[in-house]
């Protein structure tokens, strides 16, 4: 089953569901503390009340939100405002001239990262499973053959077509031209040539 997205979330939350609350935090619990972590390089216990601040706001002003595709922008800039904030609040105001270049490029990675976690979600728990070994454990053919009990040319197999998965998921219109349907062949089935 796909997760739901963020349109159907505000929504739920709107209409005032408790478990669509806890998994709109849950999507982006981990996306607030990076930033407020990791791009401001706030202590841990600036960073936990950023978080608290931030889900405040975003439950008091949801209603408010104009574009429910602008809800991973407004969280991101709240979540920018109020580390600020908290740096202020510390005595640690920066002159915007000594703000780093790299707040937006942090910003930008960390953007990327939730789009393809995003999409990740939307592959079947295989390939989630495959990919996160191969890519997140850093864990070689032969190892992830093992804990599956595959060869580890099929290992090398799962992993491009998992990865071609990721890739119409992430970017559809691109992987492949327009006015063409997805091949319908079962995987391994061979492709007979026209006479």
């Amino acid at each position: 089953m796909d997760a739901a997205s963020d349109a159907d979330l505000v929504s739920r939350c709107l209409a005032h569901d408790e478990a669509a609350w806890d998994q709109l935090v849950d999507r982006y619990a981990r996306y607030v503390y990076a930033i407020a972590a990791r791009v401001y390089r706030l202590g841990p216990d600036d960073t936990d009340d950023v978080f608290q601040e931030v889900f405040a706001r975003v439950f008091e002003r949801l209603a408010t939100l104009r574009d429910v595709d602008a809800l991973r922008p407004w969280i991101a800039q709240t979540t920018r405002r109020c580390s600020v904030d908290a740096l202020r609040r510390n005595g640690r105001e920066t002159p915007v001239e000594d703000v780093p270049d790299d707040v937006d490029q942090g910003l930008a990675q960390l953007d990327e990262a939730l789009t393809v976690h995003a999409a990740l979600e939307r592959l079947s728990p295989e390939c989630r499973q495959i990919l996160d070994r191969f890519f997140t454990r850093d864990e070689s053919y032969r190892t992830i053959g093992a804990e599956l009990d595959l060869p580890a040319g099929t290992i090398a197999s799962r992993i491009a077509r998992c990865l071609a998965k990721l890739r119409d998921v992430l970017a559809p219109d691109l992987a492949r031209p327009k006015g063409r349907k997805a091949p319908s062949r079962a995987s391994g089935e061979k492709v007979r040539r026209g006479r």
